[in-house]
């Protein structure tokens, strides 16, 4: 066998498959950023009690009730998000907006998108392809409203 076709033969032993890789590295990307949100919010949380989980202490203002799960959409990809409850206070997080879905980032590359002449259509479409998720026509069009506020203030204003 000459070192041509022995070279061609080992060649179709190994291949690297670029795309499976991509995918496994964005998912544990995203699962990395899933787990830091969480302890984050833990230990938020853990602040706020003025103590650990089950955790004995005679400064303990407050103790948790479970956590409940809710979706967040970020570069890495759509994150599952713990978030606790309390017993006596309501647990809001610095972290996390309240009623906020997604990372200011993408708010902000959709509306540059949409401003830049890209159809809410293509939007959609682009969202999915890059985040993984699909965002509404009716998402675009509220967030577009907001920045053409700002637009006719500024338009508006005195010189």
């Amino acid at each position: 066998m000459s070192q041509d076709s022995e070279s061609q033969a080992l060649g179709k032993v190994v291949q690297i498959n670029d795309a499976r890789i991509q995918d496994h590295l964005g998912e544990l990307v995203r699962g990395t950023v899933e787990e830091t949100l969480n302890a984050m919010l833990d230990a938020e949380a853990d602040a706020m009690c003025g103590a650990q989980r089950y955790e004995r202490s005679p400064d303990r203002v407050d103790t948790r009730a479970g956590h409940y799960e809710r979706s967040f959409h970020s570069k890495a990809g759509e994150v599952k998000l713990k978030m606790p409850k309390l017993r006596k206070q309501t647990f809001e997080t610095a972290i996390i907006e309240r009623y906020k879905r997604r990372e200011t980032s993408i708010e902000e590359a959709l509306m540059e998108m949409y401003l830049a002449g890209v159809s809410v259509r293509r939007v959609e479409d682009i969202t999915e392809a890059l985040w993984g998720t699909r965002v509404s026509s009716g998402t675009v069009s509220k967030l577009n409203k907001k920045v053409y506020k700002h637009i006719e203030t500024w338009r508006n204003r005195p010189i």
